[in-house]
């Protein structure tokens, strides 16, 4: 699969969240300030994974659909995916 910019930017922007989170622990941040950087991350990265997910879902069930072949089992496994990543 093929990543676009817009999803390698989302990672990036998570990346930078890290960091910043990292910094806030070093300069003994209060607890509550870090603790919502942190769900924020988990958020972007959860939305992160339901783009990709609904992405490579598409992209797969349009090419089963050409090749003629059933696409409920792709649907299955794309929603397992997302089971799994909660």
């Amino acid at each position: 699969m093929e990543y676009d910019e817009k999803t390698k930017n989302r990672i990036k922007r998570i990346e930078g969240q890290l960091r910043g989170i990292l910094r806030m622990m070093e300069e003994n941040k209060d607890c509550k300030d870090v603790i919502t950087q942190l769900s924020a991350s988990r958020t972007a990265i959860d939305r992160t994974i339901g783009v990709i997910v609904s992405s490579n879902l598409v992209s797969c069930v349009k090419h089963a659909d050409e090749k003629g072949e059933d696409t409920e089992t792709l649907v299955k496994e794309a929603v397992e995916l997302l089971v799994r990543s909660r």
